[in-house]
């Protein structure tokens, strides 16, 4: 194994090819290496196979080069598995109903690696997971095949770090953290990574590396709520909460910036501090300063609904029946990705109070909102004469935001998207 890792002749097999395991196999194509993505939606792995990208960090003309050069593959089913010498598993791993972690996606793709596992082959979880997860669940059903763990397999856990749409931290120069079930396990994946990786971090057990991940997102949770909270107390004393930021950010050490919006978005951060805290509760603990920061940001959309209506009051108008145009409904900019966006929380609890809400996003072609289709409305002077109310919930640095402000009633901004712009119209979080 780790003489085919250093001359890159080892084949590397990924499980699951969205938002972390597309891009994954990129970049070990990129590396010289022969991948083989594994999806179990037949339709995205047809896409895939003909060259069509659908994450946006990974262009559909890079995908086609590395097919027509031998080195990606990407198969429905899994009968490929037992001619990999790396399975990299990059699955989902959602919460329930009950906010409890649903690890199906992940028992699913292991049972199939399990089924087929040889001699020698190296398996990591990247998808992320409670503490305890790769060595008290994966490796029992690994086991389950008959082989032993460090002698004829190996297992480890390496938490994704990947942001989309970031063009400054890639796979490539974002440290990778790696904690192997043994000592053997641990010397192959640091191998592995280092191949595609300029930094290398082993830790002691696959169990650090997996609340590395649940620290990182939950210290962003906790910040973010903790700007959430400034943005509601400053507004009733008059206070601008992003001239209080951008003066406490002059402070050269002791503070890290983070700014408020209508809520939290994207896979990770709403979901990963739950993680984390239910797994304190099996151990009968209870993670206050966790739960009351979800709280407090599962409140946002709430919020800024509130605070577009009470600007709505100030031009005489309630929100039924008004005409917001909302801009940006992805959760961050530059993507296209709508999971867990707060944007479609404010847009819906809007439509629940009988506005009439448009939205535009320069990513985002449609989205559904409490059952109904919206297709996105171009950004014409007309679209924003006619809106009672826009409604800035993502800000697209692209957007010529003067414009926005200068042909609109009445601007509510939840990202300081307008930020330098001074007017009577903008109303701000």
């Amino acid at each position: 194994m780790l003489a085919k890792l250093e001359n890159h002749s080892a084949r590397i097999g990924i499980v699951g090819l969205g938002y972390v395991g597309l891009p994954l196999a990129m970049e070990f194509c990129r590396k010289g290496f022969r991948v083989t993505g594994f999806e179990v939606n037949p339709a995205r792995a047809r896409d895939l196979s003909r060259g069509r990208s659908y994450v946006e960090d990974v262009p559909s003309r890079e995908l086609s080069r590395w097919i027509r050069k031998g080195r990606f593959a990407a198969f429905s089913g899994f009968d490929e598995i037992s001619r990999q010498d790396v399975l990299i598993v990059c699955v989902q791993t959602p919460l329930r109903k009950t906010k409890e972690p649903d690890l199906s996606n992940v028992i699913a793709a292991v049972r199939q690696i399990a089924g087929r596992l040889k001699r020698g082959q190296l398996v990591v979880l990247e998808s992320t997971t409670y503490p305890g997860v790769t060595d008290e669940v994966i490796l029992p059903i690994l086991e389950g095949s008959g082989l032993r763990l460090g002698k004829d397999f190996f297992l480890a856990f390496s938490p994704e770090r990947v942001d989309p749409g970031n063009p400054t931290w890639t796979i490539a120069n974002t440290p990778k953290v790696v904690g192997g079930s043994d000592e053997a396990s641990l010397r192959r994946a640091r191998a592995l990574y280092s191949c595609i990786v300029n930094r290398v971090v082993p830790v002691s057990s696959t169990r650090v590396a997996e609340t590395v991940k649940l620290l990182e997102n939950t210290f962003r949770s906790v910040n973010i709520a903790l700007a959430n909270e400034m943005a509601q107390l400053c507004h009733p004393l008059g206070l601008d909460v992003w001239e209080i930021i951008e003066a406490a950010s002059t402070k050269p050490f002791g503070f890290m910036p983070f700014r408020p919006g209508p809520g939290i978005g994207g896979h990770c951060i709403p979901k990963d501090p739950r993680l984390l805290s239910w797994k304190a509760k099996t151990l009968h603990l209870k993670p206050r300063f966790i739960e009351l920061a979800s709280t407090v940001n599962s409140a946002m959309p709430h919020y800024a609904a509130r605070r577009i209506a009470e600007a709505l009051k100030t031009q005489r108008r309630s929100l039924r029946r008004s005409r917001i145009l909302v801009l940006g409904v992805a959760y961050k900019p530059g993507v296209a990705d709508c999971r867990e966006s707060p944007s479609v929380d404010v847009m819906a609890l809007l439509v629940r109070a009988g506005a009439r809400v448009s939205f535009h996003d320069p990513f985002v072609a449609s989205v559904e909102i409490n059952g109904r289709h919206l297709d996105c409305t171009p950004l014409t002077g007309h679209a924003l004469k006619g809106a009672d109310c826009v409604a800035i919930l993502t800000a697209h640095h692209a957007l010529d935001y003067a414009r926005v402000v200068r042909l609109s009633r009445l601007v509510f901004d939840a990202r300081h998207a307008t930020r330098g712009l001074s007017s009577s119209k903008i109303v701000r979080l």
